[in-house]
């Protein structure tokens, strides 16, 4: 494993300029265990490098997102500090043993939604899955047949589009049409739901892989934080950890491939949109993965362009929200990957999963870097701080006020 974690790759590249939310634990060291009255979440800001606490004007982040006077808020919101980002980021990774506030994931009461196959590269990689029905040893034929057979550079598609409409009829002729040819160039997009409310886990945490799979992946993806009224207002990066060999058995396991403990990672911070960062940077940014294997000293890296993304983040915003699905408390919308890594590890033909004890890097540089490592789902510590627990922690510490305008 590598050494040390060096913080400032953690944080976004123009730290003094990004409008940087957050959520963090403060008091015992885990989220499970309250050992006073001042124990629990807080939602947080950050100004100067230090962490601000602004819990007494938005007691959750589904509260803070909701506001109409959102980005004056958090720029001049009176609060006490906390100490310096820095310092949390170390704690939260175990690097720093002191008492003080750690970071948790910086959504709580947000529905935890994701979009699949919005990236040609992730279309070819579920249609592999599929035909090869969980088996990481027939990928490699199949992968090359598929990308012989189709002929066509399916990132050039528009999805719902009259050329992908000519395309659907010729791979039903040969037989080659796909339930994830649908979603992936048809006219509706996949959104699923990934994760519960308050499930998701954050910086520096384990993420959690399901005993029955062999066949895995992190999946690095933007993620959209956007409010009841469908207005994405910001941004932050996340894990959407992937069985391939479950999903690829039957798609009607996306529950189990994609929906465990710690199978949801999203971080550091919620960026704002203003001025500076806006949805274009979205479109425009690139988000790199790098794996360090603990056990054998396996490296992989990659990078995803956003700019090749085959729907508009907006437009996925929109197929998840309006008069057919409302979100009272808003949702985090992970946008999709385009990395599915093919890169051999544990023999030739079988392809990349994970070992226990992976360290996983999501970053992208306007928006930090999102680390965790990887154990079994049932071996990390258990989510137990649910939704009745966060609202009977801020009653304990007189934050439900009310006093959202």
């Amino acid at each position: 494993m590598s050494g040390t974690i060096e913080l400032s790759s953690c944080l976004p590249y123009d730290l003094d300029e990004a409008l940087l939310v957050g959520r963090v634990w403060l008091g015992a060291a885990t989220a499970s265990v309250t050992r006073s009255a001042t124990d629990g979440p807080a939602v947080v800001t950050v100004r100067g490098g230090e962490l601000i606490d602004i819990s007494a004007h938005a007691a959750t982040m589904a509260d803070l997102c909701e506001r109409s006077d959102l980005l004056a808020l958090v720029r001049g919101a009176a609060g006490p500090s906390l100490g310096p980002l820095t310092a949390a980021l170390a704690r939260t990774l175990g690097q720093h043993d002191s008492s003080g506030p750690r970071l948790l994931a910086p959504c709580d009461l947000q529905a935890i939604k994701a979009c699949g196959v919005t990236f040609a590269v992730s279309l070819l990689e579920r249609v592999i899955e599929e035909q090869a029905g969980g088996a990481p040893q027939q990928a490699q034929q199949l992968r090359a047949a598929l990308q012989a057979t189709i002929g066509a550079d399916l990132s050039t598609i528009v999805p719902g589009s009259s050329a992908a409409a000519e395309l659907k009829r010729e791979l039903l002729a040969r037989g080659m049409w796909s339930q994830y040819m649908e979603v992936g160039i048809g006219p509706d997009a996949e959104v699923f739901s990934k994760s519960q409310p308050m499930s998701a886990v954050g910086f520096g945490a384990d993420v959690g892989l399901h005993r029955d799979s062999h066949w895995n992946n992190p999946e690095p993806e933007i993620v959209l934080a956007v409010n009841s009224l469908g207005v994405a207002v910001g941004a932050t990066l996340g894990n959407d950890v992937n069985l391939r060999d479950i999903e690829g058995r039957s798609a009607l396991l996306l529950g189990k491939c994609k929906d465990n403990n710690g199978s949801c990672a999203i971080g550091p911070l919620i960026r704002l949109f203003d001025q500076r960062f806006t949805i274009d940077s979205v479109r425009a940014a690139d988000v790199s993965l790098r794996i360090e294997g603990a056990d054998d000293g396996f490296i992989l890296e990659g990078i995803s362009h956003m700019r090749e993304i085959s729907r508009d983040p907006l437009a996925l915003v929109r197929q998840t929200i309006g008069s057919h699905h409302h979100y009272p408390d808003g949702f985090m919308l992970f946008l999709g990957t385009m990395f599915s890594p093919i890169d051999d590890r544990d023999g030739a033909g079988h392809g990349f999963t994970h070992h226990l004890g992976d360290r996983v890097t999501i970053s992208s540089p306007a928006l930090g870097a999102l680390v965790n490592h990887v154990q079994y789902a049932d071996a990390i510590a258990p989510w137990t701080f649910g939704v009745r627990a966060l609202y009977a922690n801020l009653a304990q510490r007189g934050l439900l006020k009310g006093e959202q305008p």
